[in-house]
Order: C-alpha cells, then structure tokens, then sequence
C-alpha cells in the first residue's frame, strides 16, 4: 500500500465527512442555494491566491524537471482556466470587481491560507505535495462520486464545478501527485510531519465545506 492510501485510511471517518458534506451532496442535487454557493465560491478565491503560492513554492523546490514541469502545468491551469471560471461566475451574479478583488477572508479561509503560506515558505518538498495531494484528492473523489451518479446538476455554475474536478486531465494529475509522495523516501521526522500535514490540510478541508454551509463571521 502506498503513503497517500494509508494516510487516508488513517483519516477515513474524517475523509468521508469532507467528501460527503451536506454542502457536496446538495451541490450534487442541485438543492444547494445559490447564496452558499455564492460564499462558498468567494472564499476559494481567496483559497486560490494562497494556492498558487503553494504552487509556486512546490515547483521551485521539485526534486526533478518532471515534477516541476507537471507542477508549473497545473499552476497554469488555476491562473488561466480556474480563475476565469470565477470571474465569469462572478459578473454573472452581479458583483463589481472590488467586491471579489478580493473579498474579505472569513475566520477560516483565513487560517487555511495562513497554513497554506506558511507550508510553502517553510515546508519540505514532500510536506508541499502531502498538503496538494490533500486538496486535489479529495476534491477528485466527491466530484467523481457525483459524476458517475444517476443524475448531474443542472445549474451551470454547479455542473462546471463538478465537471472541472472529475475530468480525465484532472484525475491524471492527482494520480501524478499521489504517485510521487508514494515514491519518496521518508526519514522518521520528515514522515512525522508529512503525517501532521495531511491531517491539518484535511482538517481545514472540511471546515472550509462547514463555512461555506453554515455561515461565519469575524465575531469582533
């Protein structure tokens, strides 16, 4: 078995909460309002700024040209395709620029971007993937889950979301990540803390899905 499998069956309770989330199912049946997805869709664009760091800091630190050059790909991808779908969506709804550019972070993407920071300017290359890995993986198995149900969701915004992270393209780059934490060889302290990692990044993962359900604010 390889590193990311068994992490995520150290994890299983915690991983099947965050692909499940109340907040998936209703996207997957189209029931979800449009103001959560709406909060929702308006923190992941902070998400994306702190990501791209991430990124940026795992390319520099690959240990081949490969892994940069698939990494470099992907970083690509969420400048130019990812961050036009937000754009679009959100002059849809209305929004002027200075209401997305950005907007304000809640309590929690704000602690999610703040460990995304600090893991891409003070992580290993292996903690780097460990924290992508998280991200893309999960988000690949509950958009699969919903593709290859019985039905889609009709909102367009909704079946973009869900088509953009099931697609072919994008499970190839996730079976890219996972194989390559599988293929690194781990010393105990840097295990430790690959470990730590995926923990904390799915943590966040499903508080990031409870936020954008329930609601949050900056109490003072």
């Amino acid at each position: 078995m390889g590193l990311s499998q068994e992490l995520r069956q150290q994890h299983a309770a915690l991983w099947e909460r965050m692909v499940t989330h109340p907040f998936v199912q209703e996207l997957g049946s189209d029931t979800l309002p449009l103001e959560k997805f709406q909060r929702y869709f308006l923190q992941d664009y902070v998400f994306v700024r702190d990501f791209t760091s991430l990124l940026a800091l795992g390319i520099a630190r690959a240990p081949g040209f490969e892994a940069a050059r698939r990494l470099a790909s992907f970083l690509a991808d969420a400048l130019q395709g990812e961050e036009g779908l937000f754009r679009r969506s959100f002059q849809e709804w209305g929004l002027r620029p200075e209401q997305y550019s950005p907007p304000e972070a809640t309590p929690t993407a704000q602690a999610y971007g703040d460990f995304l920071a600090r893991t891409a300017f003070e992580g290993s290359f292996p903690v780097i993937l460990t924290v992508l890995v998280v991200s893309e993986w999960t988000y690949l198995d509950w958009a699969t889950r919903l593709a290859q149900g019985s039905k889609l969701p009709k909102t367009p915004v909704y079946r973009a979301w869900v088509d953009l992270h099931s697609n072919p393209g994008f499970q190839d780059f996730v079976g890219f990540l996972r194989a390559t934490l599988d293929s690194l060889f781990l010393g105990p302290a840097e295990r430790q803390a690959v470990e730590r990692a995926f923990a904390q990044a799915l943590r966040y993962e499903c508080q990031f899905w409870e936020m954008a359900y329930r609601g949050e604010a900056w109490r003072v």
